[in-house]
């Protein structure tokens, strides 16, 4: 295995900080004070780079939730929330994120002990996001406008709509991006007015808690968020179901997604599920095919696969397929895989045993069925959870490896001859999912026409990246609702119409 070095503390800028913090005691965050769960229940995390014990965390249960929820409803009925200026809200806000600013190494060096991501990208992608996540939210406080309305109807009136917080929220994030995903929740709750209950991924509680304790100082209201620790089965089921939460949001997999759908029946919760993806990557044969290489390859290998948008089936026209295939798996045999920690890293583990299980699988799977292995697909020995950066070509539709999302870093490739756009998209829209597309291609007029056709949420051409201003959600099974931009906040108000008869 490359890139699995020793890595000195002080490589890794606050890497004792963090350590200091993963073996310190945690707790859950309720009503603005850290307590233990009731009945004193804990769980263990690991390092997915070694397998090695990283944290003991409170395990909160169903009677946990209800405390929670409480609290957050107290906190709904507090004039000290209720009432709080829009400018405030963004104010405190903004110094949420000049407090990870602050802190931002220590934060990096903390997602990679808890995800395995290489700390360069916590620290240069995730951390940046986070951080202008919340600014950019603090900006929406202030506008969250209705309007004046024009009615017909017999009478002289004056009408108008407002916007008000929809209420408690409870929001469950993955693994995969554990900050990111976090903030990118709580940063528009927060700026609505609503009160929120987070429950983090139980293989990576390490930022959220560490965000608490942020949070803490920084002068919300007690109640306005609160931080549970534990398992989707308990404290996930417990808070989707319960009667006090009045929204659910989440990020993850479409099977759990439809379990949060029935939970969310009981009391019509309002819902946002952004959910599991088998983004298409289309090289027209007028592209720029070195950049078309490097950005397949940056699709597919970021973050181990582990990325619910990631690049996963590769459609090449045949001009530039060798080309395109050949470079692409020349990428996936230089990259350096080991901890997070070494400075050479490119790709770190994934998150588990489990996942690395199930990644393997799917790549066996898919050559017992005819998929032709180009690079990668051997198991890697040693301690952690790696796998290596695979590619296939001659995948078929029917194959799973082709059809269900993976989570990891494992590539269909397949080629198309000239035909029509018409025929492409029906090629990518072959999918259950829907989140994301990406085209390469330098004719705009090919670009326009293709990207309508697309059943996607995202499109993006000739590159890519995540923006808080840009809305982020799936068609099909990928999700519903959308998060940020204005969709994005305007997802955690409710549409108030008044009329007064003049």
């Amino acid at each position: 295995m490359t890139g699995s070095a020793t890595v000195q503390a002080a490589e890794v800028p606050s890497l004792d900080k963090a350590r200091a913090f993963a073996s310190s005691r945690h707790r859950l965050f309720i009503g603005g004070a850290w307590v233990d769960p009731l009945d004193g229940q804990t769980f263990a995390t690991q390092d997915p780079a070694t397998g090695a014990h990283l944290a003991d965390v409170a395990k909160a249960l169903e009677p946990d939730v209800d405390r929670a929820v409480a609290a957050a409803r107290a906190a709904m009925e507090d004039p000290a929330w209720t009432e709080m200026k829009p400018a405030m809200r963004a104010r405190l806000l903004n110094r949420l994120a000049d407090a990870l600013e602050e802190n931002a190494d220590e934060f990096a060096a903390l997602e990679t002990l808890d995800n395995g991501k290489p700390v360069k990208d916590a620290r240069f992608f995730d951390l940046p996001h986070a951080i202008e996540t919340l600014r950019y939210n603090a900006g929406w406080a202030t506008k969250l406008n209705g309007e004046s309305i024009s009615l017909s109807g017999p009478g002289t009136w004056h009408a108008y709509t407002v916007r008000e917080p929809v209420g408690v929220v409870a929001q469950i994030v993955p693994w995969n991006a554990p900050l990111a995903m976090a903030v990118a929740k709580i940063a528009p709750a927060l700026a609505a007015g609503c009160a929120v209950i987070l429950k983090p991924a139980e293989e990576t509680p390490l930022t959220a808690l560490r965000l608490a304790h942020l949070i803490a100082g920084i002068g919300f209201p007690p109640g306005v968020f609160n931080l549970l620790t534990g398992f989707g089965e308990s404290a996930g089921a417990a808070l989707t179901a319960h009667p006090g939460v009045d929204k659910v949001t989440f990020t993850g997999s479409t099977e759990v997604g439809r379990l949060i759908l029935r939970a969310a029946a009981g009391n019509f919760k309002r819902v946002t599920l952004e959910l599991g993806g088998k983004t298409p990557v289309i090289v027209l044969p007028d592209a720029d095919v070195s950049r078309a290489i490097e950005g397949a390859a940056r699709s597919i290998f970021t973050n181990a696969g582990q990325v619910c948008n990631a690049g996963s089936r590769l459609f090449v026209h045949q001009r530039h397929f060798d080309e395109v295939i050949d470079g692409v798996a020349r990428i996936a045999e230089t990259i350096r895989i080991g901890s997070g920690l070494a400075s050479d890293t490119t790709m770190g583990p994934v998150i588990s045993a489990a996942q690395r299980d199930r990644v393997q699988g799917y790549v066996r799977q898919g050559i017992d069925e005819g998929a032709t292995l180009r690079s990668g697909g051997k198991p890697i020995d040693g301690d952690g959870w790696f796998v290596s950066p695979t590619v296939l070509t001659d995948t078929e539709a029917h194959m799973a490896v082709r059809r269900e999302e993976i989570f990891g870093p494992v590539l269909c490739a397949m080629r198309f001859d000239d035909a029509s756009l018409d025929r492409i998209a029906a090629e990518a829209n072959a999918s259950d999912y829907g989140l994301g597309a990406v085209l390469w291609t330098n004719d705009l007029s090919a670009a326009h026409r293709l990207a309508r056709k697309l059943k996607a949420g995202t499109v993006r051409v000739n590159g890519g990246g995540l923006d808080p201003a840009l809305p982020f959600g799936g068609f099909k099974q990928s999700g519903w609702g959308r998060e940020n931009g204005r969709e994005g906040i305007e997802a955690y108000t409710e549409t108030k119409a008044i009329a007064m008869a003049l």
